[in-house]
């Protein structure tokens, strides 16, 4: 299945996110700082990003845009999510595919991130 990269700072969401995805037999990989998340090994492409808004020493905000400079039209698709932004907020702020706001319904998320994941692999 896809490989998925998750930037939340919120240990419980992190945690529950990862258990989702890889129920769904995704591959993931998750961060809880920005600092974490840049210095990842980046030979790994993941096929979907989710990044958090509100993170402690950052904004996913400023990542997705740091992401869609460094790699264009080939960027993997961004999911946002946040508890504190909305819709307008994020795509005036940054070039994501979706926008989803905490809590979120589990079955909104999975389809948003299938959704995302099957356009990646075309």
């Amino acid at each position: 299945m896809g490989r998925v990269f998750v930037l939340e700072d919120d240990t419980d969401i992190r945690e529950i996110v990862v258990m989702m995805l890889e129920s769904e037999h995704y591959n993931v990989a998750s961060f809880a700082t920005v600092h974490d998340f840049v210095n990842r090994d980046v030979s790994e492409v993941p096929d979907l990003i989710i990044l958090d808004v509100m993170l402690p020493d950052g904004s996913g905000l400023d990542i997705c845009d740091q992401i869609t400079e460094k790699c264009g039209s080939a960027k993997p698709p961004i999911i946002i999510m946040s508890a504190h932004a909305n819709l307008s907020d994020v795509t005036h702020a940054c070039s994501a595919e979706s926008f989803i706001q905490k809590p979120f319904d589990i079955n909104f998320f999975l389809d948003r991130v299938r959704t995302h994941i099957t356009k990646s692999a075309k």
